[in-house]
């Protein structure tokens, strides 16, 4: 059975009305770099993940759409975020590399989201996470490919 830190700190949050801004804000005290954007988990599950995010100044770049980066950190924080609540405990994993696509101009508020079939897990490995981003009217404006390296925990002796 998977359960994890993370994932039982979401399963006692999402019981509140307000769970799953409360879990993003927490994620963004864990790791502060995604304060930057200011994300919010929509859906977060075993297996599935979906973050939103406002078009708002502090994210735009010089012609006024969303950053690239802005929208990078977006695909980061779904993926990884997804992947830490679908592993079990026995695993970790980290961020070896990105594939990113801009297919579209960023011009409204943006959904990323992921799905990962949980597959047996390896003791050590890549796992590709794919991510893409939609604007308000559904448009695609971001595909990303991220590959995650996955190990096993190292038990205390």
């Amino acid at each position: 059975m998977i359960q994890n830190t993370s994932l039982t700190l979401l399963q006692r949050l999402k019981k509140f009305p307000c769970g799953l801004w409360l879990f993003s804000r927490l994620l963004c005290f864990k790791a502060p770099y995604f304060s930057s954007i200011r994300p919010t988990f929509t859906h977060l599950e075993i297996g599935r993940g979906e973050a939103v995010m406002k078009k708002r100044r502090r994210v735009l770049n010089h012609i006024g759409t969303v950053h690239a980066i802005a929208m990078a950190n977006l695909c980061e924080l779904v993926a990884g975020t997804t992947l830490e609540i679908t592993l079990p405990n026995t695993h970790r994993w980290i961020p070896k590399s990105m594939k990113i696509n801009y297919l579209n101009k960023a011009t409204t508020d943006l959904k990323a989201r992921t799905e990962i079939a949980p597959p047996s897990w390896p003791d050590a490995g890549p796992v590709m996470v794919s991510v893409e981003v939609l604007d308000k009217s559904g448009t695609q404006v971001v595909t990303a490919e991220i590959e995650m390296y996955i190990t096993r925990r190292k038990t205390a002796s």
